[in-house]
């Protein structure tokens, strides 16, 4: 015996159908939102890496020149402008003595300077080479640097 279908039987197929194609969609847009945020933030942090290196490799240049011009008769300052923002986001200086960086070898005891982004998950180390004991920290933007008599150099926060 064969049975026939109704009308009614029709309009709940229909339905389904686009109950399921409504349901799909709705899940393959949400996976590409996810990861397409996934992406611009991991694109975000290596900018900011970028831009961090960029300005370490400068500042630790400019460092690297105080120590040259000073010695132990002269007091040298000099006022450095850098971007206040690497890749959307503040970010810190610090000179560190007997730098601990993954990138470097333990055993070299190599000064660094270490730029941290406060916004995005980016530390940078640049290694640095002086004869001057190094100190001090400064949040990104106008650096001021010293060389004292002492020998030792140091950064602080310019007037902006």
């Amino acid at each position: 015996m064969i049975r026939s279908r109704s009308d009614r039987d029709r309009g709940v197929s229909i339905s389904v159908t686009h109950v399921l194609t409504i349901g799909i969609t709705t899940i393959l847009i949400a996976m590409l939102l996810t990861s397409a945020s996934t992406m611009l933030e991991t694109e975000s942090d290596h900018s900011a890496e970028e831009s961090l290196e960029t300005i370490g490799e400068r500042l630790a240049d400019e460092i690297r020149n105080v120590d040259q011009i000073g010695d132990a008769n002269t007091t040298v300052n000099a006022t450095v402008k850098h971007p206040r923002r690497a890749a959307s986001s503040r970010y810190t200086v610090e000179l560190e003595s007997s730098c601990d960086a993954p990138l470097i070898a333990p055993s070299t005891n190599t000064d660094c300077l270490k730029l941290t982004a406060h916004s995005a998950s980016a530390v940078v180390y640049v290694p640095i080479e002086t004869d001057a004991d190094l100190k001090g920290e400064a949040t990104g933007g106008t650096i001021e640097i010293q060389y004292n008599s002492n020998g030792d150099i140091s950064i602080t926060e310019g007037s902006q």
